[in-house]
């Protein structure tokens, strides 16, 4: 049964951040997932999901400096030991939230870089994706890759899923997995029906996200068949979560129509 975290970076945006947990959670919401919580003290953001009955589903290691418009880190030679720490204070804050995948983001590449330049960026993927799955697997949490389109991250180094899914073979990491958000995927390389059913049954994929294409709002706004994804992903029998990562066109409670739909529809007397 498809399951829906609220992403309290994107929505809710019209309430203070600690005060997104109690909204999410008034409108039938059981799971949250953000960008980063290292901005607030771990216990605070402990006790926000205690009071609302919500479970942590996911948050990203630190990306860098991103105010200054950096994405990530881990595919960027010569940043390995900010790597290390980041990883070691997001695995700190997963334990107290009781947050099972944290997402490390790869980082941009120049526009310039050259073949060697782009393997050395892939080389250096692969040693801090390995050290740091390693990490992870000794307290019990997954580590997510996500490939991004080019239109809204410019120069990101992992766009398309094959080149995702081929990283997670070559390590073999059993707790390292593919984000799949489908927005980014539609925009890079669509077919998305197809991707979903040769991918979820491998397994390597950990976490869902959806948003409207191209304008990422709600997700039953544009050109994608919502209730058809969520039907092909139920059939799958996709027991993660699915993150709904999108920026709501008017206020987050009044645009989650689709959600109340796909409630009465498929799943009544459920929460989502």
């Amino acid at each position: 049964m498809p399951r829906f975290a609220a992403n309290l970076s994107m929505m809710y945006t019209e309430h203070d951040f600690p005060d997104r947990f109690a909204a999410a959670s008034a409108d039938g919401f059981e799971a949250v997932e953000y960008l980063f919580p290292y901005g607030h003290e771990a216990g605070e953001l402990r006790r926000r999901l205690d009071d609302n009955g919500l479970r942590q589903v996911l948050f990203n290691a630190p990306p860098g400096d991103w105010d200054s418009g950096e994405r990530g880190i881990a595919s960027l030679p010569g940043r390995e030991a900010e790597l290390r720490s980041g990883i070691d204070r997001a695995l700190d804050y997963a334990a107290v939230l009781g947050c099972g995948q944290v997402h490390v983001m790869a980082g941009l590449t120049a526009p310039d870089a050259t073949p060697d330049q782009l393997a050395g960026h892939r080389d250096t993927y692969l040693a801090n994706l390995a050290w740091a799955a390693e990490r992870a697997a000794a307290v019990d949490v997954d580590l997510l890759i996500e490939p991004i389109n080019g239109r809204d991250m410019p120069g990101y180094f992992l766009r398309r899923q094959a080149e995702a899914h081929a990283v997670v073979r070559e390590l073999g990491a059993p707790n390292l997995k593919v984000q799949l958000d489908l927005y980014h995927c539609q925009i890079v390389e669509g077919d998305l029906t197809t991707t979903l059913r040769r991918d979820l049954p491998t397994g390597r994929v950990g976490h869902l996200q959806i948003a409207g294409v191209p304008d990422r709002h709600e997700p039953d706004r544009g050109e994608l068949d919502l209730h058809h994804l969520l039907d092909v992903i139920a059939e799958l029998g996709f027991e993660g979560w699915i993150g709904c990562e999108y920026r709501p066109l008017a206020g987050t409670s009044e645009g989650l129509g689709w959600l109340k739909n796909f409630r009465d529809e498929n799943y009544r007397g459920d929460k989502a």
